[in-house]
């Protein structure tokens, strides 16, 4: 049994990348900002926010985003170090194999597959219904049988099934042609949000500012736990690690300065709201920016907003499909998922089998499923992996104290500590009956590799031929 728990040389991970079997390098640091805000600023800005704030915390939204970006820095701190040092595909999941062995790495990659098919599937039904919104103002009413979940009163989400197969096709051309497309997105919205901070700010009335906190500092972390589904999509940051030119460098300063601008336009989005409109109104609509400028008179303002939180939404979803591709591809490569999925193109060396495979499965998910138990799903998906890849980080400074390390993780162990106390309490924010099904999740993800994974693990034969040579 103890080789589950073997480890991945770092060196022939990263030999891994070359030739072949390796990703095509073409991204930069400017790239990766904006993969990262893309992946970001959307659902979370442009929904949630008025959810939180009606539900959970109030105007002290301002501290729940607080909260969850620090949970998110001293994660990111972790990843930071990590990705400098396994600049491979796969994330936490690779970071995992080379620090805790393969137990764990397939227990974080069967946790990342939760967490990107899910939370791609919940942003899928946001944009549906963004796109729906949009298209009644013009005159174009579609059917509720076709843009709803049975469990909403209709028969498929087909508009979310539809963009998930655009966003495929996209992903199929090419890294860079999606990264040119994500990075057009990316400046509409960011003008969008500017926007709004530009007509909101001389609207704010301190007085809609009190109680600040109605619901107590539990709504406060009841909130963040919420809305760290907003947060989701930095880590897919460092899914691109080996498709990016001098990765040591500028992988740090892409998951460092997404989080940092994410966190700014958040709480400075999310102070304007509470501040020009009563928090108990949100709980009406599920457009709370477009519904805030309507409220003060802008309703050009406000459409304007609905056509950024479609172009937000979709950079969120195509950043979240290509991270997913590629923890597919990893896993696969190695072969504790078959290997047919780290199959690459010839031209565009994108993993072809996988992206089709994840576009089949989250499609099913946002065509019959609601968003909220997506959505929860998500959140403990990510918040379990942030633990594991901090924990990674004191293991590999304790095995490995050599080690070459471009980026380093600042005041260890307290950072990683830090993560995993900030992360757990989250957790416990969330509805037990969430945790409920992640554990269901988690035993399927045992079951899985002992029946499938362990007997197939590539590092498992190598290490089997070697001690019979």
């Amino acid at each position: 049994m103890k080789e589950i728990f073997m480890t991945k040389p770092i060196s022939s991970l990263i030999a891994e990348t070359q030739g072949d079997h390796g990703l095509k390098k073409v991204l930069g640091p400017l790239d990766l900002t904006l993969l990262g805000i893309g992946a970001v600023v959307g659902t979370g800005i442009f929904v949630l926010t008025g959810v939180a704030a009606a539900n959970f915390s109030g105007p002290a939204l301002i501290l729940s985003f607080i909260l969850s970006g620090i949970t998110c820095l001293f994660a990111a701190l972790c990843y930071a170090e990590f990705s400098s040092v396994v600049p491979v595909a796969g994330s936490a999941y690779t970071y995992s194999y080379a620090a805790l062995g393969e137990i764990w790495a397939w227990i974080i990659g069967w946790d990342l597959l939760l967490e990107y098919v899910v939370s791609s599937s919940a942003v899928a039904i946001g944009w549906s219904g963004y796109a729906v919104s949009l298209l009644n103002n013009i005159g174009i009413h579609l059917p509720k049988a076709l843009t709803l979940a049975p469990m909403d009163g209709g028969i498929v989400n087909l508009p979310s099934m539809i963009i998930i197969w655009a966003i495929s096709l996209l992903l199929i051309a090419g890294v860079k042609q999606t990264s040119r497309i994500n990075g057009i997105i990316v400046l509409i919205k960011l003008a969008v949000i500017l926007l709004f901070i530009f007509l909101a700010v001389g609207h704010v009335k301190p007085v809609l500012w009190h109680p600040f906190m109605p619901f107590g500092f539990h709504g406060v972390v009841a909130g963040a736990a919420v809305i760290f589904f907003a947060y989701l999509g930095f880590d897919a940051v460092s899914t691109a690690a080996e498709e990016v030119r001098n990765p040591q460098k500028n992988l740090p300063i892409g998951i460092l300065a997404t989080l940092l601008i994410c966190t700014v336009l958040y709480i400075a989005v999310s102070g304007l709201l509470t501040g020009i409109v009563k928090y108990t109104a949100f709980a009406k609509t599920s457009a709370p920016v477009a519904f805030a400028l309507e409220q003060i008179g802008y309703n050009w303002g406000a459409a304007l907003v609905s056509v950024g939180a479609i172009c937000g939404i979709t950079s969120v979803l195509l950043v979240g499909f290509y991270g997913m591709t590629r923890v597919f591809f990893a896993i696969s490569r190695d072969g504790l998922l078959p290997q047919a999925m780290s199959k690459l193109s010839e031209k565009t060396r994108v993993p072809v089998t996988a992206t089709l495979i994840f576009a089949i499965i989250t499609s099913i998910g946002s065509g019959f499923l609601p968003i909220g138990i997506v959505a929860e799903l998500a959140n403990i998906g990510t918040l379990a992996a942030f633990i594991i890849v901090s924990i990674g980080v004191l293991v590999l400074r304790y095995k490995k104290p050599e080690l070459k390390r471009p980026f380093k993780t600042p005041f260890v162990p307290v950072v990683p500590i830090l993560s995993v106390l900030f992360c757990g309490y989250l957790i416990t924010g969330l509805p037990g009956v969430t945790i409920l099904r992640f554990a269901i999740w988690f035993i399927l993800g045992i079951v899985m590799y002992f029946l499938y994974g362990r007997k197939r693990s590539l590092l498992r034969k190598e290490l089997e031929r070697s001690q019979t040579a």
